[in-house]
């Protein structure tokens, strides 16, 4: 009979973040005349939404411009309609991230290369220097005009995204208590906090790590489907069939689109973003809710029943276990391995059946 034997890797103790911006490249954040924005390159999209930070509402997946793709920084504002995106020592200017409309290329002053984070707070640019605890301000980033450079403030260094409202510094960081949160600070260079925010989680499901705090820590591990035994004292054939569920749980992770409208422009249908962000999502590191391995080669159709022919001789008086490896967000598992693995004690295989992030 299939016993309930489970061996799962997964603890609630683990720290949990979102990803910063340092280790997702091509993710960024910010708020023009159209509402809040989180660019995803590694997803080809970008969402946008009037007010992202409580309420969520009007929630909209657009498609990201190839030529819009894989910038380092993102940076927009509501005093202009210009999208500025920066890769190593020059910068896109833009007004529509999903047409590349207007697109003109500038390089950048060696004033304004190498920053950590960068954004707008009015008509101001700024750029982070997390290591050196700096901000620089300038008003053009061809010729670093109006450079003015102050030492950030210690509450003000621990930001994994960089934004401006207004004339204000937001920063997105971790509170060990109550998750992710947003912070505005009229001046960075002082402890002097406006006020914090919650960030919806229909918004925060689209971060890097963002699952985390709105489905789980990812969880695997191996489950015994079925335990054979021989009480005999002779060898025996045991031949039979063996059935196990393969492929992805798709239902348990569909209500992360419900309340987002996906541009027809994108190329992934209804339920396949939110299947790439799951499969992004086990790749991460332990301390982002992830574990660190790879599964796009897993078998990621709707998950179904299925049988498999099984022929193993008993040796008298054993047993013998067959296991499945299954991968989960939260407690629930969403994704079965096709491969089996058997062993003759009650102890689950001590490999991986998938491969490493490198």
């Amino acid at each position: 009979m299939a016993q309930a034997h489970r061996s799962t890797v997964g603890s609630s103790l683990v720290p949990r973040s979102l990803v910063p911006r340092k280790d997702s490249l091509g993710t960024d954040v910010f708020r023009d005349d159209n509402g809040d924005c989180i660019i995803r390159s590694d997803l080809g999209c970008y969402l946008q939404t009037k007010d992202f930070l409580e309420r969520g509402h009007d929630i909209k997946i657009q498609r990201l411009h190839p030529a819009c793709q894989g910038g380092d920084h993102y940076v927009g504002n509501r005093q202009e309609s210009n999208i500025y995106i920066i890769k190593g020592s020059s910068y896109r200017v833009v007004r529509n991230l999903s047409t590349d409309k207007g697109a003109q290329i500038f390089e950048l002053h060696p004033r304004c290369c190498g920053g950590d984070h960068y954004g707008r707070a009015g008509w101001t640019f700024f750029i982070i220097f997390q290591n050196q605890g700096e901000i620089r301000w300038v008003t053009n980033l061809r010729t670093a005009e109006g450079e003015k450079t102050f030492v950030l403030h210690p509450e003000c260094r621990k930001g994994l995204y960089y934004f401006g409202i207004d004339q204000y510094l937001a920063l997105i960081k971790m509170d060990e208590k109550w998750g992710a949160h947003f912070y505005l600070y009229p001046d960075a260079s002082k402890d002097k906090l406006d006020s914090f925010f919650s960030i919806h989680p229909d918004v925060l499901n689209f971060f890097p790590g963002g699952l985390t705090f709105t489905k789980g820590i990812s969880t695997c591990g191996w489950e015994c489907i079925k335990t054979l035994h021989n009480n005999s004292d002779s060898p025996i054939t045991w031949s039979d069939k063996v059935t196990r569920k393969v492929g992805y749980a798709k239902q348990k992770m569909s209500t992360i689109e419900h309340n987002w409208s996906i541009s027809t422009e994108m190329s992934l249908g209804a339920g396949n973003l939110t299947k790439l962000i799951t499969q992004l999502q086990f790749s991460l590191k332990a301390e982002y809710g992830g574990k660190s391995i790879r599964t796009e080669q897993e078998d990621w159709n709707e998950a179904r029943e299925e049988e498999e022919s099984i022929q193993v001789i008993l040796e008298p008086q054993k047993n013998l276990y067959i296991w499945q490896y299954r991968l989960g967000i939260g407690q629930e598992p969403i994704l079965f391995c096709r491969d089996i693995q058997f062993t003759k004690e009650n102890n689950p295989p001590d490999r991986i059946p998938l491969p490493p992030v490198p």
